[in-house]
């Protein structure tokens, strides 16, 4: 994998883009269980009271509070608040939200910064407090003489509509004091949190006193933190369509490069790298290989970067809600880390072996496929299901044992999430009963918790994904980093000109890669244009061998060929080859036309040169016969027509090329003898300035060439028009006696 992400450059700007994406869901998405504590917290439970900072008090509960701050709370109080009375000029608009301003002057919040508000909330809430807790006081004349007693006060000695507030205004300041750090610890023991709780049923009876419509407080906060809600989920909603967008746009972009940089290798490779790769496994590695590539680029795209976001946040905002529970996430990351774990290991060879199932899978497929009527000739078709089957029930199996663990694998992280929202509930409940939480923090701890486990949720499925992408991205990096064997000159030559295309072999020797021994050993002709020279041995014995060198299909081991006096290896493939019309041993036609086919050598060649190249191929006749002519369909290998057909329209293309050295590698084996010495005969005529090299078996087909070359076990045992060998040459005398009558070799 490592290896492919070069080719992600041209996209780095589109994930760098993705991943700002990313940032802006994930803190929505994160952003959503706060709003729905606050909802429940501060909307239902607190009636829309925010938090123990009113924005609106009584002077009288202004003054009251004074009694219960200090000198330095109390200025910083007052500067956070302003007086309104009649003669304000906001008198007004403070009567329509607090109708009680018109019977007594009213405080109203002016300094709301974050800052303040943080510092007032905990001194107002004690203060609130402490005026609610007199009040109730106040309210039960038993409780207030018990309180005074304790207290040290003897409060049938106030004056006539004198109250509790009046005679701890008169206290002196050390009494005050003490009383204060009295009620400190008692706070201090009740927890930050529950007296907060509790100054807002002071707030809201503030609020009640005001004349404030409590009711609509309430609607309108839980409206407005609802509309809330749902802009931010629209931006999670955009990101996600964003980023789902991009990511499959760059992972099938990725696909198509790879799918081109493998393709543009394979068209790069020798016979030796054919060698090394079968066409079923080429054929996987840019199909199924790179589809699980384009996959896991899309899953890394939207989960690998999302996951550690959504993990690491949660973990900061639940421990933010409730840091004493930080250890039930512990516990569910770690068994989810290590169920991850198991499966990992688990999976990972299957992984590896699944790749080189699909390989055997497709080869036995292809082999099927292509050789069916083999198959069928030889009543076959039973073994060849059996050979099918193994591969498919292997492949079967080994896929089988990766979803049984996929299939355990779930319901296993359904228990860790469930048992973990059981453990939240569980121990939520009883800090929720000893007021140090609330329930809506409580359950936005619990969605804290399922995003974390869902991000390491998500992150398992890369754990799964990856190692057969892994394996995937190493098939393809193997194709993508094999060197072929045979590659251009760093400072190539060029042929001398006029080109004439005399082909010299020099002591050539060959030995396949791999080999313990040359196939070919100290060859040495000169192939002349004008002339034709014949290959003819027995079967094995090296003809096709000696004229796939030329091409540079593999390069010679020992020796030269040269062409016009220049090694073949030291001008480009390009170069070389364009000299050359090739026609194979086993004839390949390509799907569409056959003027599609015939274009193939040169694309801008005339309908005339087409139909004279159709003609000394001698395929004249079955272009005619067809009602479409040129535009004859041809089916995907040549499958619709006859091997004759195929090897003729082969021909065919190899001399629209016009080119001054032609390679007829058996092409003439599928035509009868009428057809033969007519394509021979028309052949003379039209490639009269080439350099001619027929392989046959067929001495009739290499009778009148200028020059024969006999090969025996890779050896050149005589070369010579056919007379001189017939009395020179006893192998290439038994080849022909073995073919034809004295009479007729004469």
């Amino acid at each position: 994998m490592i290896r492919l992400v070069r080719y992600l450059k041209p996209y780095l700007s589109v994930i760098l883009l993705t991943i700002v994406l990313l940032f802006v869901q994930a803190n929505a998405d994160l952003a959503l269980p706060d709003y729905l504590s606050r909802i429940v917290n501060n909307g239902i439970q607190q009636g829309g009271v925010e938090n123990a900072v009113p924005t609106a008090l009584r002077a009288s509960t202004m003054d009251h509070l004074q009694l219960f701050l200090t000198p330095d709370e109390q200025s910083r109080v007052m500067a956070a608040y302003t007086l309104v009375d009649a003669s304000s000029p906001d008198y007004a608009e403070t009567l329509k939200t607090a109708p009680g301003a018109a019977d007594e002057s009213v405080y109203v919040l002016t300094n709301t910064s974050e800052v303040e508000i943080a510092w007032l909330n905990p001194v107002m809430a004690k203060a609130l407090l402490a005026v609610s807790g007199v009040e109730q006081v106040m309210a039960d004349p038993d409780k207030a003489t018990q309180m005074g007693a304790a207290a040290g006060f003897d409060l049938s000695r106030l004056p006539p509509g004198a109250d509790l507030f009046t005679l701890l205004g008169n206290l002196p300041q050390s009494q005050r004091e003490q009383l204060s750090a009295q009620l400190q610890g008692q706070f201090a023991a009740l927890g930050e949190s529950a007296v907060q709780q509790a100054a807002i049923q002071a707030i809201k009876a503030e609020f009640t006193a005001l004349g404030m419509n409590a009711a609509s407080l309430q609607t309108n906060y839980i409206l407005s933190t609802g509309l809330l809600m749902l802009l931010v989920t629209l931006v999670s909603v955009a990101s996600s369509i964003a980023v789902g967008y991009l990511s499959a746009r760059t992972a099938a972009g990725l696909s198509r490069d790879l799918r081109r940089a493998v393709f543009q290798k394979v068209e790069g490779f020798s016979s030796t790298e054919f060698d090394r790769f079968s066409t079923a496994s080429l054929i996987t590695r840019t199909t199924n290989d790179i589809t699980q590539i384009q996959m896991v680029v899309i899953m890394m795209m939207r989960m690998v970067f999302y996951a550690p976001i959504m993990g690491v946040g949660g973990i900061i905002r639940a421990i933010d809600k409730d840091s004493s529970m930080w250890w039930i996430i512990a516990v569910g990351v770690a068994a989810l880390l290590s169920l991850i774990v198991v499966v990992f290991s688990v999976t990972l060879p299957k992984f590896k072996a699944m790749q080189n199932l699909i390989d055997r899978l497709n080869l036995v497929l292809r082999e099927n496929l292509s050789g069916m009527m083999v198959i069928r000739a030889f009543n076959m078709q039973p073994f060849e299901e059996q050979r099918f089957d193994k591969a498919n029930q292997d492949l079967t199996g080994t896929t089988l044992f990766i979803n049984r663990v996929m299939v355990a694998m779930f319901p296993t992280m359904m228990f860790i999430m469930n048992g973990l929202s059981l453990l939240i509930i569980w121990i939520g409940s009883q800090q929720v009963a000893a007021a140090q939480m609330q329930v809506g923090d409580m359950m936005a701890f619990m969605q804290y918790a399922m995003q974390i486990v869902f991000s390491f949720l998500m992150m398992s499925f890369m754990f799964i994904l990856l190692p057969r992408a892994s394996v995937s991205g190493g098939r393809i990096a193997e194709v993508l980093g094999t060197e072929p064997t045979i590659r251009d000159a760093e400072t190539p030559r060029n042929f001398p000109a006029p080109f004439k295309g005399a082909v010299e072999f020099r002591n050539v020797s060959f030995r396949y890669p791999g080999a313990d021994e040359d196939v070919l050993h100290d060859i040495n002709f000169t192939a002349r244009p004008g002339q034709t020279t014949a290959f003819i041995g027995s079967t094995g014995s090296g003809k096709s061998t000696v004229v796939n060198l030329i091409p540079r299909f593999y390069d010679v081991t020992g020796g030269q060929i040269l062409i016009d006096g220049v090694d073949i290896r030291q001008v480009t493939q390009h170069e070389l080859r364009d000299k050359i019309g090739y026609i194979p041993q086993k004839s390949t036609l390509f799907s569409g036309t056959i003027e599609s086919n015939l274009r193939y050598a040169d694309d801008g060649a005339t309908k005339e040169a087409l139909l004279a190249a159709a003609g000394t191929a001698q395929v004249t006749e079955f272009i005619d016969s067809s009602a479409d002519g040129l535009a004859t369909e041809i089916a995907q290998g040549g499958a619709n027509v006859s091997g004759g057909q195929k090897q003729r329209l082969s021909i065919a293309r190899a001399l629209v090329k016009q080119a001054p050295i032609y390679i007829f590698d058996d092409s003439f084996s599928a035509l009868d003898f009428k057809t033969d010495a007519g394509l021979r005969h028309a052949l003379k005529e039209n490639t009269a300035d080439s350099a001619v090299l027929i392989v046959t078996q067929r001495v009739s087909t290499v009778m009148n060439a200028e020059q024969i070359v006999v090969l025996d076990e890779g050896q050149v045992v005589g070369i010579g028009t056919h007379p001189e060998l017939m009395k020179t040459c006893e192998p290439y005398r038994e080849i022909a006696l073995s073919q034809l009558s004295m009479e007729e070799l004469s």
